[in-house]
């Protein structure tokens, strides 16, 4: 509330009230004092002293009325309930008083003035009845006036009040209504949110819809396609069935006629025989005769005879050339270190090779545009396999259909095919093993095509066979002919560095590697897991320690280790603690090079961290997986196996 301030005085002085009636005025006041000057000098017979003579008006710059004291305290309240504090300035009524201005001169204040004279009251003496009811009447109209101004003074304070709560009721409701708008804005956009939200589910659905209707499309065509094409290889097999029976029939032929000729022939020989037979008997018979009548021939000529015929005997076998390919052979034998079956082998495949290269050039490869067209599809296919089991099978069938295609003979297609994609593995990707199952499709389907593959890695890589040629000085007139016959290519007129050899022998085990441990549901291929196996212990039979063989057997180890200890597990482990304890060790040998201590440390790690457990990094193709089914113990044989003195053997 407001505070009430009242002055610590009395409220009338000799009749006279602090806060004048508000009916009178200065300028009244001013006339009644002048009428009483006047008055006491007209009673006086001589002029007062210190009489007034200047006028009583106010000088202009003292005309200004002045406005009442009014005391304003300021006050805190708490508004709010809810600990909220608001803080109101409140308006503090008080008591006024005015005191109208007038001149006074310093002589009025002189006690000297008019000591002779009384002094005359300021108003006439009233009756105490009249003084009374005048007091009443005073306080009266000070009591209703004030009544005026509490009332007056309430009024403003509730009107400050009322318009403090309008602005606030206002801020309130501006403050309401841009809440309302901020939540009406997110409301919207929440709205348009699932809107878009809706229409980009509808539009995927459509789309998902698009794609799903078109894959089936794309199968049924493909379905289609491969219908077509089955029937056409079924009668383009039927007619290499046919083909070949006629050849067959052709051969058989041949043979029998070339039979019938070398009967003919060992008749004749027969024939002769016995007549030279008969002859040299009939001569028999006339020497006896002749030598019973003849002289006897002395002894001397008869040894010289005999020693002329020993002496030219030995000269006829000194002569013949079996003697020097004895002893080359039996150098080439010390020189080179290879089984016997792996040997075979290599004999054998490269004599297809060899008949498929005379085939194509009696055929004209190189010489047709069909035939450039056809390298350059299957170089562009081999390029663009990777690691998807779509793009496989895809690349794979478009493969067999260029083999089956009749502008371009078979045996160049398939030729061309073994070379690009050998040659393409020393690139530096992962797509050996996507290569690998690409090999054992077209295999499935062209038997011809693993053969050429093989041989083309015997020849650029010795230790896919595998076997190893020792250097000897006797065979090899330099060092460049002896890196020559163990794989270096030429570069620029010499000889590639052993960096660049090493990265090819790698690249070409790792496709070997590969090859061998691919499996393919449905599909058998004919150089698979136990072709691996035979590899192995044929290498740690017969190849020495050194870093070509180390990085070789890294190489295979590291892509085909996970499907060989699949396959034969424990046996694989015995052939691995083989490895570690004397392939190692006869590497540490070998002396300190970083390149090979580099090798003996990737083997050791790869043995002693069992990384054969793990799948090798692509083997899988993606949306596909390698099944975790393990052939049990039980079906294989358990191979012997016993280790000579400063050897390491495997049996097979």
């Amino acid at each position: 509330g407001a505070i009430k301030l009242e002055l610590r005085c009395p409220q009338t002085v000799g009749g006279i009230v602090v806060d004048p009636q508000p009916d009178w005025s200065f300028n009244t006041l001013l006339s009644e004092l002048t009428s009483i000057e006047k008055k006491l000098n007209a009673s006086s017979g001589f002029p007062l002293p210190f009489t007034k003579t200047k006028s009583r008006e106010v000088s202009s710059t003292r005309s200004v009325e002045r406005r009442a004291f009014v005391m304003r305290v300021d006050e805190i309240e708490d508004v709010e309930e809810d600990s909220e504090e608001a803080h109101d300035q409140q308006l503090v009524p008080g008591k006024r008083f005015t005191c109208d201005e007038f001149y006074i001169s310093d002589s009025d204040d002189s006690e000297d003035e008019l000591p002779c004279e009384s002094r005359y009251a300021l108003m006439d003496k009233v009756g105490f009845v009249e003084g009374a009811l005048s007091e009443l009447t005073h306080e009266h109209q000070l009591s209703v006036t004030e009544e005026i101004r509490n009332r007056v003074l309430t009024i403003e304070t509730d009107l400050i009040h009322e318009h403090k709560r309008f602005y606030s009721a206002l801020d309130r409701v501006k403050k309401y209504t841009a809440a309302r708008q901020e939540m009406d804005r997110k409301l919207d956009m929440q709205y348009q949110r699932r809107i878009a939200e809706a229409l980009d589910n509808h539009l995927t659905a459509v789309q998902r819809n698009h794609e799903h209707k078109s894959q089936i499309e794309e199968r049924r065509i493909r379905d289609d396609a491969a219908f077509e094409e089955a029937k056409r290889r079924e009668k383009a097999l039927q007619e290499e069935k046919l083909r070949q029976e006629k050849l067959r029939a052709e051969a058989e032929a041949r043979l029998e006629a070339e039979k019938r000729a070398e009967q003919a022939k060992a008749a004749a020989a027969e024939a002769d025989r016995k007549a030279a037979k008969e002859a040299s008997e009939k001569v028999a018979r006339e020497d006896s005769a002749r030598a019973a009548t003849a002289a006897v021939v002395a002894p001397k000529e008869a040894t010289e005879r005999q020693t002329g015929a020993s002496s030219g005997t030995l000269i006829n076998q000194s002569n013949e050339p079996g003697s020097d390919g004895v002893k080359k052979a039996q150098q080439a034998g010390n020189i080179l270190k290879c089984a016997e079956s792996a040997l075979k082998l290599e004999e054998r495949r490269l004599q297809i090779y060899k008949e498929v290269t005379v085939k194509n050039e009696a055929l004209g490869l190189g010489s047709s545009i069909n035939h450039f067209s056809h390298g350059s599809k299957i170089q562009r296919l081999i390029k663009q396999i990777s690691g998807t089991e779509e793009n496989v099978r895809n690349k794979a069938d478009q493969l067999i259909k260029i083999f089956f295609d009749s502008s371009c003979p078979q045996s160049i297609s398939i030729a061309m095919f073994a070379e690009k994609i050998v040659d393409q593995c020393t690139n530096p990707n992962k797509a050996v093993f996507a290569y690998a199952h690409v090999i054992v499709l077209v295999a499935s389907q062209v038997p011809l095509s693993i053969d050429l593959i093989l041989a083309k890695l015997n020849t650029v890589c010795i230790y896919t066979v595998p076997k190893y040629i020792s250097y000897s000085k006797s065979q090899f007139d330099t060092k460049e002919a002896y890196h020559k016959a163990i794989g270096y290519n030429e570069d620029d007129g010499g000889i590639e560095s052993e960096e660049s050899y090493i990265s090819r022998v790698e690249s070409y085990m790792r496709l070997y590697g590969a090859l061998v441990q691919k499996e393919i549901a449905g599909v058998q291929n004919t150089h698979g897991v136990r072709e691996g196996w035979a590899w192995l212990a044929r290498f740690l039979n017969a190849l020495p320690a050194n870093l070509y063989t180390a990085v070789a057997l890294q190489a295979f180890l590291e892509v085909a280790g996970f499907t060989l200890y699949r396959t034969y597990k424990t046996q694989f482990k015995k052939l691995l603690s083989i490895i570690y304890r004397d392939f190692v060790s006869a590497l540490k040998e070998r002396g300190g090079d970083a390149k090979l201590s580099k090798v003996i440390t990737s083997i050791q790690t790869y043995i002693e961290s069992n990384k054969f457990l793990e799948e090798p990094e692509g083997s899988s193709l993606q949306s596909t997986l390698l099944s975790h089914t393990f052939v049990p113990e039980s079906e294989y044989a358990e191979p012997s196996y016993h280790r000579p003195a400063n050897r390491f053997y495997y049996q097979y």
